[in-house]
């Protein structure tokens, strides 16, 4: 008699424990998200992640009219697919041919740290890492020694290389630099526009850096004239005197 009684009770707990069972599993997707915040973190949005080969989008948008990407008017004896770094006037352009070129906004060296002269591009790479260089640590220790590539990285999303020298144009993690002497000599742009001027240059490209004080004006109309500045180690302290 016991064992026909214990029968159809182990039964019915049975099937209380698999409805348990199932009702949890029903209410975990509501359960766990609130748990997930209530320990300060959320749940993964795999969508935050985007692609490795993407940048900000709009970051113009969030740029100066003056500093935005356009295309201007420029009289220069330069090649089409020379760029010319307007130091004094945060621009770069990058030469289209027939009178036109494609004009940036850029941050420049800060005080004591610009410079002027005839470089090349010796290398391109995307999502750079950092090495900061021997000098810069020196001024600021705090600096890490490497960082790896990626949308923190100072250098941002694309650099192209100058030459042997420690120089590079490259983007930034930091838009609102845009427009001012803040760097270390390095030209930067946002990563939209970094990763534009990345897809027309070319390794060898010619990079011609205005000093400060030789400011270039373009505009929709009438241009000044750009003319080439003498290559090698003695062009990067140029005096003004040497553009004409």
């Amino acid at each position: 008699m016991t064992q026909l009684v214990s029968g159809p009770r182990c039964l019915l707990q049975r099937t209380a424990s698999m409805i348990a069972i199932a009702a949890t599993l029903v209410l975990a997707p509501a359960i766990m998200p609130a748990h997930a915040q209530s320990l300060g973190y959320a749940p993964v949005d795999q969508q935050a992640f985007p692609p490795d080969d993407t940048t900000v989008p709009d970051e113009d948008s969030q740029l100066p009219d003056r500093l935005r990407r356009t295309v201007v008017n420029l009289d220069t004896r330069e090649a089409p697919g020379t760029i010319i770094i307007d130091t004094g006037n945060t621009y770069l352009y990058y030469v289209l041919g027939g009178g036109r070129a494609l004009r940036y906004g850029v941050g420049v060296g800060r005080e004591g740290f610009t410079w002027a002269g005839v470089q090349t591009v010796s290398r391109k790479a995307e999502w750079p890492d950092w090495h900061p260089p021997a000098q810069m640590i020196a001024r600021q220790p705090y600096l890490p020694r490497f960082m790896a590539g990626g949308p923190g990285n100072p250098l941002g999303a694309r650099a192209m290389y100058l030459g042997s020298s420690e120089y590079r144009i490259h983007g930034t993690n930091d838009p609102t630099t845009i427009g001012k002497f803040v760097s270390s000599g390095c030209i930067r742009l946002t990563n939209e526009d970094v990763s534009d001027l990345f897809s027309r240059v070319q390794v060898g490209t010619k990079v011609v850096v205005l000093p400060k004080n030789a400011s270039l004006q373009a505009s929709t109309g009438r241009a000044s004239r750009v003319t080439s500045l003498p290559s090698g180690r003695q062009a990067m302290t140029l005096p003004v005197a040497a553009v004409n």
